[in-house]
């Protein structure tokens, strides 16, 4: 694409596949981080000025785009007009009509339903695919201005923090030899969905895209033919609810009289709480106090239109445990520690039976099929849960899930094969298959070395929290963040994978930004297999899914280094 202008425009039609990613996320990246220190600075003048820039930016067009059609989980999920963006042709025209800057009326979101594991079900608004890019548009904007205000206990939905930083947080709040011992265990009822609008508005009055936002609140959704009205709440399926649940739940700390020393490294008052979203916990010295606490949130709560859920908030000691984000944390009697206790963080009953009837689910979806497929189906499922759950004591019930999957297996081979003796089932189903392992009980097929992973070949591995207020925006802490990003590779990749990733240095080769960015990875042959290209590392790059379709495209012009065999 000849003279675009990545801040302002371009000149002429957009091929998709001819966009300089590297160049876009460059810009991208530089406009949050001026952003971000404006607002810390408390420069308004400045921010407004260049909140106005990102929300005409060209590289925020395009790369808003890129997320909506090609990395978010909905991509694939229509609004109330029918239509989704699938193919480069489709995202190019997307971006062209960004940028022609016509006057927008916001339509109503599609209403569907998920359901929850209370067995209940969530209602999500999912608005049309135009009006999710400019809502990713305003979240650029907007989302550097707050994380420079943030608390540093909020980690739900916010970039560079997950549940396990809130997890971790609870650890070291959850101690043995802490004074804090009483819990309150919040949930925030139907949070989206009774959200004040006028309090919200309030918060954002002078964000120069405030009116997009306004309208996307008051829009309403449809249910069937129905057109249903929005007096309060924020659309769940939309891409800036999160932003702006986080914004309204923004103060929890001082309301409960939470604060940091001058360097922000430490806590003290009365309470400390930990957020994740609209779900919390409190830790207070005494149970009054904790009953007062929660007066004291409820009427918080109240100037923003929401109330405590009855059903999911109780108060209890530490010795009783509760569970957060799938997780179990309790401090149980032990003999030798200095206070006789001991704080374990453990996945829940909950969790561990959820999983359990979810392989159950897919195994008996496969009875007839044969063992690549099951591998294949299996495979992702276990390596995902065990990754989530390493971070805590779950040696023991890794053990004991694999013991379970094993009966599965016994089942499915008695079923496949009815006539056979034991001797036959287990010289052809289990061996040795994992050669990194003395492990002679591996289920898998021997003719093609496939084999379903064990829960217990993950090692524990305790996350490390993310430091205080530290955010991915914040342009003097790009090393911490880089840093940080090259270890999501030990627990997001295969071994054969993390090598291809540890040579790239952990970027990928084509638009130079962290391989780790949500988006899917493929494997890219530098030399084609068709024109004699081996699989031997030196000739394999792993790069993101857009990156991929763009080199094999007729529109890519621009070569790399980095994609040359080595």
């Amino acid at each position: 694409m000849q003279g675009e202008n990545l801040v302002n425009g371009h000149n002429g039609a957009t091929q998709w596949h001819a966009i300089n990613w590297r160049s876009v996320f460059r810009v991208l990246k530089n406009l949050r981080g001026r952003i971000f220190r404006a607002a810390k600075e408390g420069n308004y003048k400045k921010l407004r000025s260049l909140q106005k820039l990102m929300l005409r930016s060209y590289a925020n067009i395009v790369v808003s785009v890129r997320k909506v059609t090609q990395v978010n989980v909905g991509k694939n999920t229509p609004g109330v007009d029918k239509a989704i963006v699938k193919t480069a042709i489709e995202r190019g025209k997307m971006v062209d009509d960004l940028l022609s800057h016509q006057p927008w009326k916001a339509k109503p979101a599609r209403r569907i339903y998920i359901p929850k594991a209370n067995g209940k079900y969530r209602p999500l608004g999912i608005p049309v695919i135009k009006e999710r890019c400019l809502q990713t548009m305003i979240v650029n904007a907007l989302e550097p201005e707050w994380e420079s205000k943030f608390e540093s206990s909020s980690y739900g939905f916010r970039p560079g923090r997950g549940c396990h930083d809130a997890i971790e947080r609870i650890y070291r709040y959850a101690r043995p030899n802490s004074l804090k011992q009483w819990v309150i265990d919040a949930d925030i009822k139907g949070a989206f969905d009774n959200i004040d609008h006028n309090f919200l508005i309030e918060r954002i009055i002078n964000f120069p895209g405030k009116a997009l936002i306004k309208q996307w609140l008051k829009a309403g959704y449809m249910e069937g033919n129905v057109f249903f009205s929005t007096e309060k709440g924020t659309p769940q399926g939309g891409c800036c609810s999160p932003l702006l649940a986080n914004i309204a739940l923004h103060g929890m700390e001082e309301v409960i009289g939470m604060k940091y020393n001058r360097e922000g490294t430490r806590t003290y008052g009365e309470r400390k709480v930990v957020r994740y979203a609209d779900d919390f916990v409190v830790f207070c010295a005494t149970e009054k106090d904790a009953l007062q606490t929660v007066v004291l949130l409820q009427q918080w709560l109240k100037e923003r239109g929401l109330e405590l859920s009855q059903e999911k908030t109780r108060i209890r000691h530490l010795t009783e445990g509760f569970d957060f984000l799938g997780f179990n944390i309790c401090i149980y009697p032990v003999k030798n520690s200095r206070t006789g206790f001991k704080t374990l963080i453990k996945p829940s009953r909950k969790s561990i039976l959820k999983i359990r009837d979810r392989l159950k689910e897919e195994w008996m979806s496969m009875k007839s099929q044969g063992m690549e497929i099951i591998i294949r189906k299996l495979n992702p499922i276990i390596r995902g849960w065990a990754n989530y759950f390493r971070t805590g004591v779950s040696k023991e019930i890794f053990g004991k899930l694999d013991m379970w999957m094993f009966t599965r297996q016994v089942r499915y081979v008695r079923r496949m094969h009815p006539e056979k003796n034991y001797a036959w089932k287990q010289a052809k189903y289990w061996g040795r298959l994992n050669l990194d392992r003395q492990d002679y009980w591996v289920f898998g097929d021997k003719k093609t070395g496939m084999h379903l992973l064990k829960f217990s070949w993950f090692k524990i591995e305790r996350h490390r929290l993310v430091q205080g207020f530290a955010c991915p925006d914040d342009p003097g802490m790009t090393i911490y963040w880089r840093d940080r990003q090259k270890a999501k590779a030990f627990t997001e990749l295969v071994p054969s994978k993390q090598r291809i990733a540890k040579s790239q240095n952990y970027l990928c080769p084509v638009c130079k930004t962290s391989l780790f960015n949500e988006e899917q990875l493929h494997v890219h042959h530098v030399k084609p297999k068709s024109l004699g290209g081996t699989d031997a590392y030196s000739n394999l790059r792993l790069l993101h899914v857009n990156c991929h379709q763009q080199i094999h495209s007729k529109h890519h012009t621009a070569s790399s280094n980095e994609l040359k065999p080595t």
